[in-house]
């Protein structure tokens, strides 16, 4: 008896190394089909068997459920105790060949009033004209939701950076090229997060606009507020923010001499395509 509608003589199983085609012989016609997903094939005969599929030169057992290595090994990660990472046949690298593309994180830090989002979304919007999927984590963006708890005291400011990165981290891991644009005013936050990703894989774009120009623009009249004490612990005026000395890219501008969003993010393709992003 057969729930898919083989006939129950299936003696050989073959297939790509990339879970492309399969076919079974013995008998029968060859079969060949394109899975949307990782397949699993069962076979009602006497009993149920587990079928061992070779994925990507590695063995991924059909069995109870479980896949990967280390089956038995448990860990502890802060406070979360007697947890167990769960390998699955389709990684990054399948993703990527998928998207054409690279997943990384490009983290933009500056002042408040720097440009970052504008820049953002000039990126953004470049990467959508050449077929590249992105996505922006913004700093404001982000604590209208995940981040709302968070205040802006000096602890509450490393979390938001700690959690931003490790959705960041997860969105590069899916093939993404993930933009961050916030403050970020502190360099061990932003070290933190790089060590999140592998090398490479993690680039510092720093808004190198001078507080007095920040100032002049104050788009959302935080500025004006902060210098009138209305707001405590503003960076640039009465919290400090600490310059990248490494970062990938910087993009500065002064008075009367600033490029376009359109002009930066430019120069952040062409990063991005010599450092091989843009390609699988």
């Amino acid at each position: 008896m057969n729930t898919i509608g083989f006939k129950p003589a299936l003696p050989v199983i073959s297939g790509s190394k990339k879970l492309g085609l399969f076919s079974f012989n013995g008998g029968n016609q060859p079969i060949d089909f394109k899975p949307r997903g990782v397949c699993l094939i069962k076979v009602a005969m006497e009993e149920t068997q587990t079928l061992k599929v070779d994925v990507q030169g590695k063995v991924d057992k059909l069995a109870n459920g479980h896949a990967g290595k280390n089956h038995s090994h448990l860990s502890t990660i802060g406070n979360s105790t007697n947890i167990k990472w769960h390998e699955c046949p389709v990684e990054k690298t399948d993703r990527q060949k998928l998207l054409q593309q690279k997943g990384c994180v490009i983290w933009i830090t500056g002042l408040s009033g720097s440009g970052k989002s504008s820049v953002a979304c000039a990126l953004s919007q470049m990467l959508y004209q050449r077929g590249k999927l992105s996505y922006i984590l913004d700093g404001d963006n982000v604590r209208h939701g995940l981040n709302r708890d968070l205040s802006f005291k000096a602890e509450d400011r490393v979390e938001n950076i700690r959690r931003v990165g490790e959705v960041a981290k997860l969105f590069a891991d899916a093939g993404f090229i993930c933009i961050a644009c916030l403050i970020s005013p502190y360099k061990r936050d932003r070290a933190a997060c790089r060590a999140m990703l592998p090398s490479g894989d993690f680039i510092e774009v720093f808004m190198d606009v001078p507080l007095r120009v920040c100032e002049d623009r104050d788009p959302k009249g935080l500025y004006k507020l902060a210098r009138a004490g209305k707001i405590k612990g503003f960076t640039g005026i009465d919290d400090p923010y600490e310059s990248p000395l490494d970062a990938e890219i910087v993009l500065k501008c002064n008075t009367g001499d600033c490029s376009t969003p359109t002009d930066m993010a430019g120069k952040m393709i062409s990063y991005l395509e010599e450092k091989g992003y843009l390609q699988a």
